[in-house]
């Protein structure tokens, strides 16, 4: 079975895909370590055994709705690939408008001040944030320190791998603390940055219906009776600003549908200067605010 084979009878599997073509594109490139650009001129070239299984079984774990970077077990976020399973959020490009936000921020607080920058990374998930940021810090040379918490002992699994990965001999800018929000930790920080779980549990249920196997942990924001996704968010912010150093910032991913009573809780709780981001998508998504 030569590429281009694969790729028609992969489309064909993959007809109830909302995007069968980028699919299998992706598998291809996943099962025979190649680039777009080597499949694309390359077409004729024959699979090998190993490679031709190895792409059946990703299509059957495609049709299933599982997404592909459970399958490939990688996302690129912010230009570089991170390792993900199922027990954590797929990292999502709308989440790189906190990361160009926290790095204008850094900037300033790096010009204003020149000592380490304390920061935090709440619900870490993938670490995503905390990496991605730590990197773009050590590239402009901005000392800092990074203190990133999950509840999932399974996300920090997964979190310290991408560490391990991504800044080697630099790791140690991170550490990690498994509990609940801020848990145990009674520092103060400059920034805090923070992507919880903020759907309501009806939603979450829907979206779970596609087979997706995301964490539903990662994603479920109600608690306390809320069923507006807020209810951990709630818990959250004046968590926030007990661990704010005065003028610190914080920066909080929320849903375009709750975004504005997200930021009215952050004013509610004293926090000032709050205003909201929107994605790439156009919709509101960030919160940001100082003490």
């Amino acid at each position: 079975m030569t590429i281009q084979q694969a790729k028609i009878n992969g489309i064909k599997t993959l007809k109830a895909s909302p995007s069968p073509e980028l699919d299998c594109d992706c598998l291809l490139q996943f099962v025979t370590k190649k680039n777009k650009t080597f499949l694309l001129f390359h077409r004729d070239t024959e699979l090998t055994p190993s490679q031709i299984t190895l792409f059946q079984d990703s299509l059957k774990q495609r049709e299933t709705g599982l997404p592909i970077a459970y399958i490939t077990g990688e996302k690129e976020f912010f230009g570089r690939n991170f390792y993900v399973n199922p027990d954590v959020l797929i990292p999502k490009p709308d989440t790189e408008t906190l990361i160009e936000e926290a790095i204008s921020i850094l900037e300033k607080l790096h010009e204003n001040n020149n000592k380490t920058i304390k920061i935090a990374d709440i619900c870490t998930g993938s670490g995503c944030i905390a990496i991605t940021i730590a990197l773009e810090a050590l590239e402009r040379n901005i000392p800092i320190e990074i203190t990133a918490t999950d509840i999932s002992e399974k996300a920090l699994t997964v979190a310290k791998k991408n560490c391990e990965n991504l800044l080697a001999e630099n790791k140690n800018v991170i550490s990690f603390f498994q509990g609940d929000l801020f848990c145990d930790i009674n520092e103060n920080f400059d920034l805090i940055l923070t992507n919880p779980p903020y759907i309501p549990s009806n939603e979450v249920d829907e979206l779970l219906k596609d087979g997706r196997n995301e964490p539903r942990l990662a994603l479920d924001g109600d608690e306390q009776g809320s069923f507006d996704g807020l209810g951990i968010i709630r818990r959250l912010i004046p968590q926030i600003k007990a661990h704010l150093v005065q003028n610190g910032c914080f920066i909080m991913e929320t849903g375009e549908y709750n975004a504005e009573e997200a930021a009215k809780a952050c004013e509610m709780q004293g926090l000032n200067k709050i205003h909201i981001l929107k994605d790439l998508s156009n919709q509101l998504r960030d919160v940001i605010g100082y003490k």
